[in-house]
């Protein structure tokens, strides 16, 4: 963790979370950059409303935002999935992307770097998801929380959860079972 932030509620810099699902063998996405085996259960998924929930913003790479973008403009019978509509829609979402010039529903481009974007957020609690945009902030020390959810899969290669050029020190603060699925939140020691 850089030095001065603290990942406890008397802190006065944001607390950015990684979290994403990965195959038992560390891996976000396939060879080929398929993800279908990462689809949760109910009972996660209520999970993932409840964190969600508590998110004040999200940064979100390129590709992250294009699979996200259904949540923003679809609907959905299924009350669960509503459930996670109602409350992404009017979440605060960053997309940093150098080749998108333009995004939809709550999303807004990114227009300055990493640390001018989450500096303007001020004092709240972000999300960093795409495994490419998480890495690039785990480089420049920026990730104070990771939620890892263990799918019981191994896939064999791919997108890895940690970047192969960075050395997290991790301290274990909960651990979870959903169905096979393991949660593992851990925040970064320093």
């Amino acid at each position: 963790m850089p030095e001065g932030r603290r990942p406890d509620a008397l802190h006065c810099l944001p607390v950015i979370t990684f979290s994403m699902t990965l195959s038992a063998d560390g891996y976000v996405a396939g060879p080929d950059g398929s993800f279908d085996w990462a689809v949760p259960s109910e009972e996660l998924h209520r999970f993932h409303n409840e964190r969600v929930g508590e998110v004040d913003a999200q940064l979100l790479g390129r590709r992250l935002y294009e699979t996200m973008l259904v949540w923003d403009t679809e609907e959905f019978s299924d009350p669960v999935m509503a459930e996670f509509a109602e409350i992404w829609r009017p979440l605060e979402k960053i997309v940093f992307s150098t080749t998108l010039t333009s995004v939809e529903g709550s999303n807004r481009l990114a227009t300055g770097t990493l640390e001018e974007e989450i500096a303007a957020l001020g004092d709240r609690r972000i999300a960093v998801g795409g495994a490419g945009l998480a890495a690039e902030c785990m480089r420049r020390g920026l990730v104070d929380e990771f939620e890892l959810f263990v799918a019981p899969v191994a896939i064999g290669g791919g997108t890895p959860y940690f970047p192969p050029d960075v050395q997290v020190d991790l301290e274990l603060v909960e651990t979870r079972t959903f169905d096979g699925t393991v949660y593992l939140h851990y925040r970064r020691r320093g």
